[in-house]
């Protein structure tokens, strides 16, 4: 008799297990991956800022810097729309850019450039080791270009989207749509 109520809560474990959904992501899918496992940095606002600060909230962090012609207003462009898509669920997703130009983006540079975004993006910075070390952990590439009197930014434009675990879960890539972004995000915020 034992043997066969064993049988049965097994198949019964067995239907259930098949009946979900596996989640497919447009972005690329690197749970379980083992960098970018979090940061320590000053925020626009003063504050020291880690993956902890945001539980219970899925994160979307993007390198960039703020006098980027391109690249990075286009991708803040792009998370300004995904919060719409999200509608109800927009205050579950905290929006974070790192820059990888601690020498000309300030503190307050960086709170006027998300202010005219978003007031509720979060800009972060380090000194020159923090900026280097943040972007090795998160395998981010950048290069000061020298240009004429000044110099520009090479950099890399994928977005990662961390779950409302602090677990990092997702590369978005440049090319991908609000629309496309707001999906994954909400089924990341159902998982």
């Amino acid at each position: 008799m034992k043997r066969r109520s064993v049988l049965t809560l097994l198949g019964s474990m067995s239907l259930l297990a098949c009946s979900r959904t596996p989640v497919t992501f447009t972005g690329l899918d690197i749970t379980g991956a083992t960098y970018a496992n979090d940061f320590q940095l000053r925020g626009h606002d003063g504050k020291e800022y880690s993956l902890a600060s945001f539980k219970g909230k899925c994160v979307l962090i993007f390198f960039g810097f703020t006098q980027c012609p391109d690249i990075c207003p286009t991708a803040l462009s792009r998370a300004v729309h995904i919060r719409k898509l999200l509608a109800d669920k927009a205050e579950q997703l905290q929006v974070i850019f790192i820059t990888i130009d601690p020498e000309r983006d300030t503190p307050e540079l960086l709170a006027e450039y998300m202010k005219a975004f978003d007031p509720g993006f979060l800009g972060l910075y380090g000194d020159m080791k923090q900026t280097q070390d943040m972007a090795a952990a998160f395998r981010v590439f950048y290069q000061k270009v020298p240009s004429g009197s000044s110099y520009s930014m090479d950099h890399s434009s994928i977005s990662y989207a961390f779950d409302t675990r602090g677990k990092i879960r997702l590369a978005l890539k440049h090319e991908q749509t609000a629309e496309q972004c707001a999906a994954d995000l909400r089924a990341l915020m159902t998982t």
